[in-house]
C-alpha cells in the first residue's frame, strides 16, 4: 500500500484567500485539527488549529497574515509504513501528499490510516492474540510459524515493537483461533515468554471494542 491509495476524499484544502474563520469551521465539519494551503494546486503547507487562533483576526484572509507553516509532507509513491512515521513524527490528524512538482493530490486522514492498518493487521477478525517477549537475537519468525502450525493453527498477522533501552522485542501475533492453551504450552516447551494472551471471546470483543473506541474518539 502507497500513499496515494490511502487518500481520503473530504479534505478540501484551503486557499490563502480563505479565512481562519473558514477554516476553523472546515477543521469541525471534517473532525481534524489540521487543513492543507494550496496555491493553485501547488503544496504551501499545513495550518493547524492553534495557527489559526493565535491569529489576531479570524476574518481575514490566511494570506494577509504571516504564517509558520509546517511542510510535512508524503510523496504520492511512498510505502503505509513512511506514512505511520510522519504521522508520529509531526504529530498531525492528516499528512497531506504530493507528486514530485509539490502539486497536491490529497490528504490521507488518521481514521482512514487506522481503518487500513486495522485490515492489515486482521483487528477485527474472529480469533485469539499472543503476545511474546525475546532478544531479538533469538526472534525466529520460521520457527514461530512452526509452533503455531504445529497446533493446526495459522498467523493471520504479526507486530514487531522494539524497546528503545534494550535488545528485547515484543511480538504480537494474531492467530485464527481463540483457543490458544495448546500453542501456549508449545511455546512454553520452546522457551518462549509469554507475556499476554486474548484468547476467549470476551476478549477478543474487548480487543475489538477497545480499537473501535479509539475510532469513534478520532471521529468526535
Amino acid at each position: 500500500m502507497i500513499a496515494k491509495q490511502l487518500i481520503s476524499e473530504s479534505i478540501i484544502p484551503l486557499k490563502t484567500s480563505d479565512t481562519g474563520e473558514m477554516a476553523l469551521n472546515w477543521m469541525e465539519e471534517n473532525k481534524v485539527s489540521h487543513l492543507p494551503i494550496v496555491n493553485g494546486d501547488h503544496y504551501i503547507g499545513i495550518i493547524s488549529e492553534k495557527d489559526i487562533l493565535d491569529l489576531n483576526n479570524f476574518n481575514e484572509a490566511l494570506g494577509n497574515h504571516k504564517l509558520g507553516l509546517d511542510m510535512a509532507n508524503v510523496q504520492e509513491d511512498q510505502h503505509i509504513y513512511q506514512v505511520v512515521e510522519l504521522f508520529d513524527k509531526h504529530r498531525l490528524s492528516l499528512l497531506p501528499v504530493v507528486d514530485k512538482h509539490d502539486k497536491y493530490l490529497g490528504s490521507i486522514t488518521l481514521p482512514k490510516l487506522l481503518s487500513y492498518l486495522a485490515s492489515s493487521f486482521s483487528v477485527n477478525s474472529p480469533g485469539g492474540v499472543i503476545v511474546l517477549e525475546m532478544s531479538l537475537n533469538n526472534y525466529n519468525m520460521t520457527e514461530i510459524a512452526s509452533i503455531v502450525e504445529s497446533n493446526n493453527a495459522k498467523i493471520l498477522s504479526s507486530f514487531v515493537g522494539a524497546h528503545s533501552d534494550s535488545t528485547l522485542i515484543e511480538l504480537i501475533l494474531k492467530i485464527n483461533k481463540t483457543e490458544l492453551e495448546p500453542i501456549l504450552q508449545t511455546f512454553s516447551r520452546y522457551d518462549y515468554i509469554v507475556k499476554a494472551t486474548f484468547g476467549d471471546d470476551e476478549d477478543t470483543e474487548d480487543l475489538k471494542e477497545r480499537f473501535n473506541s479509539l475510532m469513534n474518539y478520532l471521529n468526535i
